[in-house]
């Protein structure tokens, strides 16, 4: 099969096309003809050779597809070949999704949205998942105000959704563009829910906003010098929800001193203590929310077929921060 493989940490110019033998399941696995693949920042991460790097099994990266079932495994219960089904693989399979084709335990993968294309279906795992479990941790009701930071990314998106269909919509967010304001109105924020992070006094605007209060929850999407505004906007015994874990010193002096009750979130968490069907199950509850129209699915950029040429582009786009609020889709 073709795949497009990772040669050593670095930059672009380490991938290349490679052909590797085709997957042998076990017993629990299904092999899946992938039809499109997600790309993350994650996988840019583990190019680099940064923390998540030692997550990786394979130099084939990729973490989330849509795809069918060609062949199951003989303890595999509920799938059969010619199903249609989304996953996020992480490093569970016999390699990533850029690549033709992935075996994988059939507890990870859940059906593919009946209302949605293949490319649609690919952007739903990772997000999903992450802002699913964000949002099941944070436990937040309609009363609360919620600051996002980095909104317009794949997971603070889905997380809007989430909070927006369950009567929760005192929500203010961050965007630095008018394509990422543009995807964050598309969710249903006003222009006064949206503040533009390149803005001088941004703690102030953002409290303003919040009409003068500070916030129940900050949401972390970003890290960095944002993590430091989103521990700031905090309100003494807030909840910081911390997705990146890219936290500076300074942020977690502010939290300590406001006493602050921090959720770290890590969808990969289940797959550590072996949980796997919490990943199917999710991820048929979130396909079914999509096919009954409680929210929407991802919007997406198909930037090309399983190419080389494609990853690097879409590497550089993640890197340089141009996604733009639109999930980048490779089709295969």
């Amino acid at each position: 099969m073709k795949a497009i493989q990772l040669n050593g940490f670095g930059d672009v110019s380490n991938f290349s096309l490679t052909y590797l033998d085709v997957p042998v399941i076990k017993n629990d696995e299904v092999l899946i003809r992938i039809k499109a693949a997600a790309f993350n920042p994650i996988d840019y991460q583990m190019r680099l050779g940064l923390r998540e790097s030692r997550l990786m099994r394979s130099p084939v990266l990729g973490r989330e597809l849509s795809g069918i079932v060609v062949q199951a495994g003989s303890g595999v219960t509920g799938f059969k070949p010619g199903d249609e089904v989304i996953t996020l693989a992480g490093s569970r399979g016999s390699n990533g999704s850029y690549a033709e084709l992935i075996a994988l335990d059939y507890r990870m993968i859940g059906r593919k949205p009946h209302s949605t294309s293949f490319e649609e279906a690919a952007a739903l795992p990772s997000s999903g998942l992450t802002a699913w479990h964000s949002f099941n941790r944070m436990q937040a009701e309609a009363p609360d105000h919620i600051f996002i930071n980095g909104a317009a990314g794949g997971v603070g998106r889905f997380l809007i959704k989430l909070l927006k269909a369950n009567g929760i919509s005192n929500i203010i967010a961050t965007a630095g563009s008018e394509q990422s304001i543009a995807a964050l109105q598309s969710l249903g924020l006003n222009a006064g829910q949206i503040i533009n992070y390149n803005q001088p006094h941004l703690k102030d605007l953002l409290i303003a906003a919040n009409n003068g209060v500070r916030f129940d929850y900050a949401v972390d999407l970003v890290g960095g010098i944002m993590a430091e505004t989103a521990a700031n906007v905090l309100k003494m015994n807030g909840n910081y929800v911390d997705i990146t874990f890219l936290s500076t010193s300074i942020t977690r002096e502010i939290l300590f001193d406001k006493g602050a009750n921090i959720i770290n979130v890590a969808a990969y968490a289940f797959a550590i203590e072996n949980n796997l069907t919490w990943y199917g199950d999710t991820l048929n509850h979130l396909a079914h929310l999509i096919d009954t129209g409680k929210i929407d699915a991802p919007a997406i950029n198909v930037i090309g077929n399983l190419s080389v040429e494609t990853v690097q582009e879409a590497h550089r786009l993640m890197e340089a921060n141009r996604v733009y609020g639109k999930k980048l889709i490779m089709r295969i």
